[in-house]
């Protein structure tokens, strides 16, 4: 497959599709509130993986993320077990430690929750986040699930920090399979706990120490759809190498650059830093590389082979629709 084919492919997938939805949620509520989505952007920090809430002592981190209904009907247990630790991740990219969480589940009858619960409890117990409550519906024609985090942070990675002349680094453990026939990329389910917990425990640490401060978890967009996020948000471009990007022997390049890795991260780093952090990931055998460019452009082109594609131009069109350079 050609490049320029790989980028239309990448463009008309599930996981770009459901973020460029983001932008008419956006739109929708932007258009209802007085000032906008300067409004919005002060309320929520629109495209950050959480809202952050400066409160005097740090920030206040809150999310939440909704499971998409075939998943939690073929894979019930995975899917409670990623509830939690989807949320769990979103907290550490933005240099946070997560505190609890709660839930909502909808099913029909009991025995039908009871693998999802199941999962849900299991991935508590791995990253030690508790769940205090939540809401519950057992009489419902289809389970459906949403689960929402608390966590803190002493200082922020966010989404709108990502400067021209930065390196893109991605992180992300090689240790795992894909779930079939999902894209995600399972590295956490059988691992030893206080590996996991001491993995994530990275980023904020590189918050605290100010080697970092712009970061996104790697979504159901993929790499690169996270990279347009977090380069739309801080209202830049890149220039990203896809024969850089760590990858596990094996697994289909187009479906890897699609995986939703249970711990994969984007930093925007600036340069006197970057091998330093490099450094801090390889030393837990984390994969970790230097796979694009920041730049100025607010368009973003991926080159594999020595040929080059645009993938993405902030010019015509918006990805999610985040107010660029606003912050929370």
């Amino acid at each position: 497959m050609n490049l320029h084919t790989l980028v239309e492919r990448l463009r008309e997938s599930r996981g770009f599709r459901h973020k460029t939805d983001i932008a008419g949620v956006v739109a929708s509520l932007a258009s209802r509130l007085p000032n906008g989505t300067r409004d919005l952007a002060q309320a929520v920090s629109v495209g950050d993986d959480c809202a952050a809430i400066a409160d005097g002592d740090g920030y206040l981190l809150f999310a939440i993320e909704g499971l998409v209904s075939d998943f939690i009907d073929t894979m019930p247990w995975f899917a409670g077990y990623s509830s939690v630790m989807v949320n769990v991740s979103d907290v550490y990219a933005m240099g946070g430690r997560p505190l609890a969480v709660v839930d909502a589940i909808w099913s029909d009858g009991l025995e039908s929750a009871r693998e999802i619960l199941a999962g849900m409890a299991a991935a508590s117990s791995v990253y030690g986040v508790p769940i205090v409550g939540g809401h519950s519906n057992a009489r419902s024609a289809q389970p459906q699930l949403a689960v929402s985090i608390v966590g803190r942070a002493r200082a922020l990675l966010s989404s709108f920090n990502a400067r021209p002349g930065d390196s893109l680094v991605m992180a992300v453990d090689l240790r795992g399979r894909f779930e079939d026939p999902y894209p995600f990329w399972n590295a956490s389910v059988g691992a030893p706990a206080q590996r996991l917990r001491d993995d994530l425990e990275l980023l904020p640490l590189l918050a605290e120490s100010g080697r970092c401060d712009a970061a996104k978890d790697i979504s159901m967009a993929g790499v690169l759809g996270t990279s347009l996020m977090l380069l739309e948000c801080s209202g830049v471009g890149a220039r990203i190498d896809l024969d850089a990007i760590p990858r596990p022997e094996g697994v289909d390049f187009e479906r890897w650059l699609s995986a939703f890795p249970s711990f994969g991260f984007l930093l925007s780093v600036r340069d006197e830093h970057a091998e330093e952090v490099l450094a801090r990931f390889r030393e837990r055998n984390l994969a970790c590389a230097v796979i694009g460019q920041v730049d100025a452009s607010r368009e973003v082109v991926v080159t594999q082979h020595g040929d080059a594609a645009l993938l993405w131009s902030f010019h015509d069109s918006a990805f999610i629709g985040a107010p660029a350079g606003a912050k929370g």
